[in-house]
């Protein structure tokens, strides 16, 4: 089969890198089309770099604007690349915009879609994620899902396994496991040797915190975006520990906007780094707090506990395991979290998805 992924965003980028590893060991013709929704250079280019990904065939360098303005230019962009290189199936990752018009492309083109992340739902769809990856999944051939709950899910809504050929009107649910499981333990050990993150932060191992906050309901709403910031500059003082805090453009924008100049001697604000420096931060923290799912998961990965700052997840499994609560934008959630965690560290349930070989089922299936 001739193979095009459509990734456009940080975590899709990691997503791809162990597809194509797997793909490539089966020799299946495997490209991949980058939409241009994160376009700075340490959101983008570095990763592809440092995973070993090839140069993307197509860069529409979409940028960023309004959800409805990005989509539609992606989708445009997209359409006109599948009809140019007439893949045999498109492969979409996770639940960006990027995601959603690459569904609807390969829709009209009648082109078979693999979705990998399949089956994941938080069951709020005032976050644009959760109509995302709904509108993907109804859109698919192959649903590709990370856990059990993803595939009860889909379940749920008339999907599930069956041996016959999977078509789009007949789609296939299969239990891969998570692909960022694959690819952050295979990089793991080289997170040790070649980040000098800790370093330059001024921080050593199990001496920090982690925070994350991204997602647009949070940084667009004043009102969050200061009650979460409070409560990381509350924690860190009541602690004693620096909280590093990688800072996304749109939260560097929002910060400015709301005029709030976090305390630099608690929050220590870095630019994003890359897929190495992430990892050994993340493998190095303490708790972490994030309203992404990405770092959730890989949180869990190293078993480090997390307080999510979102009032629900998609990753359910993490909260019934205790391997983290959930904080909303609530700085006494916030704090009441990190404390507990700080105190008694997070319980250890192995499993939770899959054993590293993801990709290598997706690939099975798509070969």
């Amino acid at each position: 089969m001739v193979l095009l992924s459509i990734v456009g965003a940080r975590p899709q980028f990691v997503k791809a890198a162990a597809v194509h590893r797997a793909l490539a060991m089966k020799g299946s013709k495997h490209s991949i089309l980058h939409t241009g929704q994160h376009y700075d250079d340490a959101m983008s280019r570095v990763f592809f770099e440092e995973l070993g990904i090839p140069r993307p065939a197509i860069d529409l360098g979409v940028g960023s604007g309004s959800h409805g303005r990005q989509t539609a230019r992606m989708t445009e962009g997209i359409e006109a690349a599948l009809l140019e290189h007439k893949p045999d199936a498109l492969i979409l990752y996770g639940d960006t915009n990027s995601t959603l018009a690459g569904a609807i492309a390969a829709a009209k083109l009648h082109i078979p879609v693999a979705h990998v992340e399949a089956g994941l739902r938080s069951f709020n769809k005032a976050m644009p994620e959760e109509g995302n990856r709904i509108i993907c999944d109804h859109c698919s051939t192959w649903l590709f899902c990370p856990t059990e709950t993803a595939m009860r899910n889909l379940a749920r809504e008339g999907i599930g396994t069956h041996d016959g050929t999977a078509t789009a009107d007949h789609p296939k649910a299969v239990l891969t496991g998570d692909v960022m499981m694959d690819i952050s333990l295979h990089y793991a050990a080289a997170a040790l040797e070649r980040s000098t993150i800790l370093e330059q932060t001024g921080v050593r191992a199990n001496g920090f915190l982690l925070a994350t906050v991204h997602r647009d309901f949070n940084t667009d709403d004043e009102v969050r975006l200061k009650a979460i910031f409070s409560a990381l500059e509350l924690c860190g003082q009541a602690h004693g520990l620096p909280i590093v805090v990688p800072v996304h453009p749109r939260t560097r924008a929002s910060l400015e906007r709301c005029g709030l100049r976090p305390n630099d001697k608690v929050l220590r604000l870095i630019p994003p780094v890359g897929y190495p420096d992430t990892i050994m931060r993340e493998r190095s923290a303490r708790p972490i707090l994030t309203d992404s799912g990405g770092v959730q998961k890989e949180a869990y990965f190293f078993r480090k506990p997390c307080v999510v700052l979102r009032p629900e997840t998609e990753w359910v499994e993490l909260v019934d395991a205790g391997q983290a609560r959930l904080a909303d934008a609530d700085n006494a959630t916030i704090l009441a979290s990190a404390e507990e965690f700080l105190r008694n560290g997070t319980p250890v349930r192995d499993g939770l998805y899959g054993d590293g070989h993801a990709a290598d089922r997706i690939a099975d299936e798509l070969s």
